[in-house]
């Protein structure tokens, strides 16, 4: 996908935002000198993470070459200003004792192009993990009423990519954690989804951490365990079959969701189960 859809975010306050490392300060447009304790932080900042080493790292290296990159904020009113992004930086100011720090000022911004711009450049920069950028994307679909090709458009990624990090979601919250804490990664995450039910995803995971599960042995585990309990006689899909099974074992691995052949006669019908419309997408995405 082309990434020319930032239309009004980033690339309207640094040219080539989508196609170009970040520039430098003079090609930004004039920087000014403000008082950090002016700066508000950006509501919408979708990063809740900071890694206090490489906080101290940065202070570091600020302190020995200055802030080659200016903040990027927004004007609220005389003296107030709010930060649309920077933050790692602005924190290592602080941390510094710094008083005032350099900024490029934009005279004002909605509520909707504060979160683009601010999801835009921690996605740039790889600095969000998938539930943080599962969260901001769903604050976008939820708060601004923008759809998921809408969403993918704005950032410039793939519409399968924020319907898959959207699903991360659907997690129970203490597989939520353990994604985040880094106990399970995001393979793991995306193969829970294959099971119904909290219980059963919370159990596993548990199982895979304890264990040191790879990705393709979480993957494993889940389709087994979407098999239907019994497997003979005509009750069961297929009704009992290999080559039916054969067949609905390959869309399950393809799909990554719960299939069904039913045989009926000559015929018969394929179910495709589905969880949510994210879901519901990402599958017709795939059979596209």
């Amino acid at each position: 996908m082309t990434r020319q859809a930032l239309g009004r975010g980033l690339s309207a306050l640094i040219p080539d935002a989508g196609n170009a490392p970040a520039p430098a300060p003079a090609e930004r447009g004039p920087a000014a000198e403000i008082p950090v304790a002016a700066i508000r932080p950006n509501p919408y900042q979708p990063r809740v993470r900071f890694s206090e080493e490489e906080l101290k790292d940065l202070a570091r290296s600020i302190q020995a070459q200055g802030v080659l990159q200016p903040l990027l904020v927004v004007r609220r009113g005389e003296g107030d200003y709010e930060l649309v992004s920077g933050e790692r930086r602005l924190r290592a100011v602080r941390s510094l004792g710094w008083t005032k720090v350099p900024a490029v000022v934009k005279d004002s911004a909605s509520p909707l192009e504060m979160a683009e711009w601010a999801i835009i450049e921690n996605v740039q920069r790889d600095d969000l993990g998938p539930l943080e950028q599962a969260r901001a994307y769903r604050r976008l679909t939820d708060e601004f009423k923008l759809t998921v090709e809408e969403v993918a458009e704005k950032v410039g990624r793939d519409r399968t990519t924020i319907a898959n990090l959207l699903r991360l979601l659907k997690l129970p919250p203490e597989v939520q954690a353990q994604l985040e804490r880094g106990e399970l990664q995001m393979g793991h995450a995306r193969a829970l989804l294959a099971l119904e039910g909290s219980s059963a995803q919370k159990a596993l995971a548990q199982k895979a951490i304890r264990e040191g599960w790879s990705v393709r042995q979480v993957e494993q585990a889940c389709r087994e365990r979407a098999k239907p309990a019994s497997r003979a006689g005509a009750a069961a899909p297929g009704g009992g079959d290999p080559d039916v099974r054969a067949v609905e074992e390959r869309l399950r691995r393809r799909l990554g969701t719960k299939v069904r052949l039913v045989r009926a006669g000559k015929g018969g019908r394929l179910e495709i189960h589905f969880y949510g419309p994210e879901e519901l997408e990402r599958i017709l995405e795939i059979l596209a």
